[in-house]
């Protein structure tokens, strides 16, 4: 019985202590509008890549860019999971640290 209760002990450390890492990483968004459906895309996974930087976090896993081509303009949305750093990067800016 008492290793019973040690192990529901230790699932719930396990649990919460999962929940606590989880809570640091958020999902960040950023938009680019250009003429061209290239530029469009540069401005919006760079700007991700600023805001990410900005917001003193790293991006985790893939970035999802999805574009709409309108009739004078293309819009793009940029996304991607980003987690707080305990360590401060050192680069100039987001664009000079890592490529996304």
């Amino acid at each position: 019985m008492r290793s019973l209760k040690l192990g529901l002990a230790a699932a719930a450390a396990f649990c919460t202590l999962s929940a606590t890492a989880q809570a640091d990483c958020v999902k960040v968004g950023a938009v680019g509008e250009a003429v061209t459906h290239d530029i469009a895309y540069l401005f919006a996974t760079h700007g991700l890549a600023n805001v990410i930087y900005g917001q003193g976090r790293v991006g985790k896993g893939p970035v999802h860019t999805k574009c709409d081509d309108g009739s004078s303009m293309t819009t793009c949305h940029s996304s991607q999971m980003a987690c707080k750093v305990t360590t401060p990067k050192t680069c100039l800016g987001a664009w000079l640290c890592s490529p996304l």
